[in-house]
């Protein structure tokens, strides 16, 4: 999806509108401007979340967008999320052309480079890359890592409790859900699945199924363009053949070429699982959510076994 342009409610500048917003600060007399609540500062929940895990309390962590309601593609910042980034020790945000407003933000507050963990930029990835990096496991991982690296760069001191933390995250706190992913793999291997967009398609490979729905069209209902009428009949035709196994959903971007596919598919016996962009329900961790809907998968296919291809239990 194209960002919606930035700010277009009161045509102010990023640049204007976070130096109309002074940084609290202590020690500004001696040249130092350290806020006076340190804070992270995600641009989305879905990272904030695991970052909030990983600080046990210190610092606190604030998510600019909180609520399942709100898309990370079109959102226009208000002036407190000017001072929200402004205030921050460290934000993060997702990057690959997600959610441009906040790289715009602290391009305006002139926020240290030391001080941003760009998720794209950290993985080594260029622009044009799937931007949903929170559905690749592994990815999950090195981001748990380097958020861990910047939390002993800032508060050296608590060096080691932040390593507890982390370690007690990816072991107990993501457990389920590795292990959910790790039965996937191993049972259902080579399972042809359909998905409505790209936003699953790094959890698909880490998970070894394989993805039957033409890239061009998940592409095309993710940067919310037309879908192609020879990408819809092929999309339809794997349906009514039992091509895939299940047709994977994303229900938060509900095009109309979307809901047809996901009518077609029920019509057809096709099981349908839902997958939501960002934690849902709200108020969900981000273990909570990914693991729920995993599950949900891996119900769906132990009751259904492939007509074609595939290997089951490989």
């Amino acid at each position: 999806m194209v960002p919606h342009p930035l700010l277009t409610r009161r045509s102010i500048s990023p640049i204007a509108l976070v130096i109309s917003l002074p940084l609290l600060c202590v020690g500004c007399g001696s040249g130092r401007t350290t806020p006076v609540h340190p804070s992270l500062v995600a641009a989305e929940r879905t990272w904030g979340n695991i970052a909030a895990q990983l600080t046990g309390g210190m610092p606190i962590v604030t998510s600019i967008l909180e609520s399942p309601a709100q898309d990370p593609h079109t959102y226009e910042p208000v002036a407190a999320d000017a001072r929200t980034v402004a205030d921050a020790a460290i934000v993060i945000v997702n990057g690959l052309g997600y959610d441009t407003w906040a790289s715009q933000l602290l391009d305006g507050n002139g926020t240290p480079a030391k001080d941003v963990l760009d998720v794209g930029s950290t993985l080594g990835l260029s622009d044009g890359a799937n931007p949903h990096r929170w559905y690749s496991p592994a990815d999950v991982t090195r981001i748990v890592n380097r958020m861990t690296q910047m939390l002993i760069a800032h508060w050296p001191g608590s060096a080691a409790r932040y390593l507890a933390l982390r370690d007690r995250y990816l072991g107990t706190g993501l457990g389920a859900y590795h292990r959910v992913i790790a039965t996937i793999r191993a049972r259902y291997r080579g399972r042809i699945i359909g998905i409505s967009e790209s936003v699953f398609s790094p959890m698909a490979d880490a998970l070894g199924l394989v993805v039957a729905t033409p890239q061009s069209l998940t592409r095309a209902v993710s940067e919310g363009s037309d879908i192609s009428p020879a990408d819809l009949t092929t999309a339809e035709h794997q349906m009514t053949t039992h091509t895939i196994s299940v047709w994977i959903e994303n229900v938060q971007n509900p095009t109309p070429a979307v809901t047809q596919l996901t009518r077609l598919a029920r019509a057809n016996g096709i099981p349908v699982v839902a997958v939501t962009e960002t934690p849902s329900p709200r108020g969900a961790s981000f273990a909570q959510w990914q693991t729920a809907q995993l599950d949900a998968l891996n119900k769906v296919l132990s009751h259904h076994a492939p007509e074609h291809g595939g290997v089951h239990g490989g």
